[in-house]
């Protein structure tokens, strides 16, 4: 095998690798290829350029393109004198992957948290009624304690998440590059 046919194979490997775990961040495998795609070219792409690499129609380009905008993970570049939009991976990698995280896992800890003080309310009004029976109260008093272990959790979350956002995280699991 040829050197540049090496350089490909290992190249083509690692952006099929990379779009099939793209799901992590809530993106196609299509979008990961060209993640991947963007990430090992040279220079910025644009959406002609990207979509005869890949084989995508233009509207998937388009599409996948603004998914990796929004994640914060891909950019819009300007070089005087192209009058085409072209895209570049960012830099940072670590940025796209807090970002992802705190929005995702904000949302869900806010609506089960609601949804847990909701239950925990209606269930001590439960507690509170005279005609509620002994029974109902021992398993009432379980569950509200079981759903304040979960709002313990969410608690505990909101901290962990707090820590991504300002970045103390970095702190106790310093980013260290590979020594070559």
């Amino acid at each position: 095998m040829k050197g540049h046919e090496i350089l490909e194979k290992s190249r083509t490997s690692v952006i099929e690798a990379i779009s099939q775990n793209m799901n992590l961040y809530g993106v196609t495998p299509s979008a990961g290829r060209l993640y991947a795609l963007l990430f090992f070219s040279d220079k910025p792409l644009t959406l002609d350029e990207m979509k005869e690499d890949l084989g995508m129609s233009k509207t998937s380009m388009s599409n996948a393109v603004r998914t990796l905008l929004d994640l914060n993970m891909v950019e819009k570049v300007w070089i005087k004198g192209v009058r085409r939009n072209l895209y570049v991976v960012k830099e940072d990698r670590y940025q796209p992957f807090f970002d992802y995280f705190t929005t995702k896992w904000r949302t869900a800890i806010t609506m089960n948290t609601s949804m847990i003080e909701k239950s925990i309310a209606t269930l001590q009004e439960l507690l509170a009624h005279p005609e509620t029976t002994e029974e109902t109260r021992k398993l009432a008093h379980c569950v509200i304690k079981k759903l304040d272990n979960w709002l313990d959790y969410y608690g505990w979350l909101n901290r962990l998440i707090d820590s991504f956002e300002t970045k103390d995280i970095l702190n106790f699991i310093p980013i260290e590059k590979r020594k070559d």
